[in-house]
């Protein structure tokens, strides 16, 4: 727990001196002589809402809390005594947004200059929503997968967590491990829902709730890329065309 309070800190401080160097470049675009018109309310916002999101971690020490749940199948209360670094370790997912700034940072779109010039006279922001669009179009098939494999493997040790205590197993066998907890979740994101296993904290019916959710917008995507996929380009229909007239 102290290396990732540590990494934590320098995490925190690499944020700062991107967001440094950030005001900097606005500063140098606008000819701007003060660094206080940059700090707009938005940025400092987002910055603090940055700054928060990555500052949660396990802290050091030993801490707990009563966990209430319900039972699925027997419905009778159930108490637990929990770790808070339960409630500390999932957050620490939202750090994954670090990703998106990484491709954007390193894609040739934004490190081009004849692209951002390009972009400049069409009024195009170059952000990692204009990335994403791009890899979606050049190749949907490989992000969606990457996409639904490591949301499935996040949800299920997320659910993993939340119900690992034993005093929320009845009878039935409910997540007991990471296997299962793969299981209730490949389940729920494709929308079957079995019922053989089912979570019983309200934290574990939440990550379901979202993976059901997550699970209907990528059968979309999946049903569009398909549908994309199996028209016919532009010479293949005026050949079609021709050959039916």
């Amino acid at each position: 727990k102290c290396l990732i309070s540590l990494s934590t800190v320098i995490l925190l401080g690499l944020v700062i001196l991107y967001h440094a160097r950030e005001i900097q470049l606005f500063m140098v675009d606008n000819g701007a002589d003060d660094w206080r018109i940059a700090m707009t309310c938005e940025r400092v916002f987002l910055i603090s809402l940055e700054l928060a999101v990555c500052a949660i971690h396990p802290v050091p020490g030993h801490y707990r809390f009563t966990w209430t749940a319900r039972l699925a199948f027997t419905y009778t209360p159930s108490a637990a005594e929990a770790d808070v670094d339960v409630l500390l370790s999932v957050p620490m997912f939202l750090r994954l947004y670090l990703l998106g700034r990484v491709m954007l940072l390193h894609s040739k779109i934004f490190t081009d200059a004849s692209s951002r010039s390009i972009g400049a006279l069409n009024k195009i922001t170059f952000n990692t929503r204009f990335v994403m669009k791009t890899l979606m179009t050049i190749c949907p098939g490989t992000v969606l997968l990457v996409f639904s494999i490591s949301s499935w493997i996040i949800a299920a040790w997320t659910v993993r967590v939340c119900e690992r205590e034993n005093r929320y197993h009845d009878k039935q066998e409910v997540t007991s491990n990471f296997l299962g907890a793969m299981w209730l979740i490949s389940i729920t994101f494709l929308s079957i829902g079995y019922g053989d296993m089912v979570p019983h904290t309200y934290c574990g019916k939440g990550v379901c709730l979202l993976t059901g959710i997550m699970g209907a917008g990528c059968t979309a995507l999946v049903v569009a890329v398909v549908a994309r996929k199996l028209e016919l380009t532009k010479a293949e229909k005026h050949v079609h065309n021709f050959m039916m007239d």
